[in-house]
């Protein structure tokens, strides 16, 4: 089929990830979307125009070589598109999964303006989870340099960083605050969105073939502050991410059934309650549950209840319960990803559109027993762009619920910063950095990902880790000053 014309390409229509079924997937935490075969890989690379200026470049905030492994898929050469891929990104497996892709390199798609653009992200997992298993291409470390440089943090930003300056030949060392690398893919995202195997394959390929050394269950500031690691490294790269969550100050937050998506999600990622007793972490999921907000963050809890709801019933003998998410704008600002909102809504979660809290309801034992709500309706456009939610006088409603989940965005923890004056942060408590070199107020010091941004996406927060790596190392080898 190589040899069709532009006008061909066009007309072949975009080809469909196979998922579990909608109805047997709400009780398990297995993988929801299946992945490409061969087959189908190569035919929806057959649809790409290959363009001459090619847009969807610019959408990738790694600037992934799309085009080019796209080509190389096609024509069948799976080691040339796997080598492709990784001179820009270092995790695909991880990334074909959980990156927004249609706000990214597919929203910049040309086929995208009068139809579906190429699924750049499902061939961009089939290359990652190809080189997974057949390692074809591992990332090669330059002859070593007598430089050290610390990384704070092994989420997506430090591992990126990490990787990048292992493959120049510096001693790095890898700080996790857990028990295992990962950081935010591996507390914050469920199974059934990015198994944990996916993670830790592709985190330990890297780690072991540039020698970086990890070093888990160190906080910075308290195993070590940042002033101490300065002192003993060359260059230190903070990417501790934003696990600080956030709370609406209504009455009631301090009831039983009330806790944060970051420690719902933990609780049922990282220490796999949905496989209680085997681990012993048990969480209640509820019987009516509220998630609050309608995020990546909330949607992921949402699905995340159902399926425990599903599985404690199996163990019971009962019924299944229900699952709100409750959002005080409208279906269409819901900030969530496209396909996590299509799954949610075909796992039966209830969406309680234009409808915000006032009120947690507590009952005589200090539990939640309802939720109190008041429509909404949009008014005019805020700072961000989107209709501001207005209420709308007298249109109070008790929602009866026993679990109430916060996903309403976090920030940076406060304790990385102690001993760290030299480190400027926002009224918000997010780092301030260079957006081009990642580049602190304190000298030897880089910061990147969600410790600058807040809570953003994975793929940005790479794309802060590959900037700030080429900057240390242009510094480290003597190429650029700090000042």
């Amino acid at each position: 089929m190589s040899d069709l014309s532009p006008e061909m390409r066009m007309k072949i229509n975009r080809h469909q990830m196979p998922t579990q079924d909608e109805h047997f997937r709400r009780s398990n935490f297995e993988e929801v979307a299946l992945g490409y075969t061969m087959e189908t890989a190569k035919k929806e690379a057959e649809r790409c125009l290959q363009c001459k200026k090619p847009k969807c470049i610019q959408g990738c905030p790694v600037g992934v070589l799309i085009p080019q492994f796209i080509k190389a898929l096609r024509a069948g050469d799976m080691l040339k598109a796997v080598e492709l891929m990784k001179v820009k990104n270092n995790l695909p497996a991880i990334c074909g999964r959980v990156c927004p892709q249609e706000n990214q390199c597919e929203g910049k798609c040309i086929l995208g303006r009068n139809g579906e653009p190429v699924a750049i992200g499902r061939l961009e997992r089939f290359i990652g989870d190809f080189e997974l298993v057949h390692r074809t291409c591992p990332p090669v470390r330059a002859p070593k340099t007598a430089k050290k440089a610390a990384v704070i943090g092994s989420g997506p930003s430090g591992l990126t960083c990490a990787v990048d300056l292992g493959r120049e030949g510096h001693a790095v060392t890898l700080f996790e605050s857990l028990h295992g690398p990962g950081g935010v893919l591996v507390y914050g995202i469920p199974e059934f969105r990015l198994p944990k195997k996916v993670v830790a394959d592709e985190v330990n390929y890297a780690v072991e073939c540039l020698g970086i050394q990890l070093k888990t269950d160190h906080v910075i500031g308290r195993s070590f502050t940042l002033n101490e690691l300065v002192s003993e490294y060359d260059a230190v790269f903070l990417g501790t991410g934003a696990g600080l969550p956030s709370f609406m100050q209504i009455p009631g937050i301090n009831l039983n059934g009330v806790m944060s998506a970051n420690e719902f999600l933990t609780r049922v990622n990282l220490m796999k309650a949905y496989k209680f007793p085997e681990y012993d972490t048990p969480v209640k999921s509820g019987d009516r549950v509220a998630v609050i907000g309608a995020g990546n963050v909330a949607m992921d809890a949402a699905r995340c209840s159902v399926r425990l709801q599903a599985i404690q019933g199996q163990q019971t003998g009962g019924q299944t319960g229900e699952v709100h998410i409750v959002y005080r704008r409208s279906k269409d600002e819901v900030p969530a990803r496209q396909e996590e909102f299509r799954h949610a809504e075909e796992e039966g979660i209830i969406f309680d559109f234009l409808t915000s809290p006032i009120e947690i309801i507590g009952d005589e034992k200090g539990r939640v027993r309802a939720l109190r709500c008041v429509r909404m309706e949009l008014g005019s456009p805020d700072a961000s762009g989107r209709r501001r939610p207005v209420r709308i006088a007298g249109s109070e409603f008790d929602l009866e619920i026993d679990t109430v989940i916060m996903a309403l965005g976090t920030s940076p923890n406060p304790v990385v910063f102690v001993d760290a004056e030299g480190i400027e942060r926002t009224k918000n408590g997010t780092a301030v950095a260079d957006p081009e070199t990642g580049r602190t107020k304190m000298k030897r010091v880089w910061a990147g990902g969600d410790v600058v941004t807040g809570a953003a996406t994975v793929i940005s927060a790479m794309g802060a880790g590959k900037r700030a790596a080429a900057d240390i190392n242009k510094f480290l080898k003597g190429e650029a000053s700090w000042e």
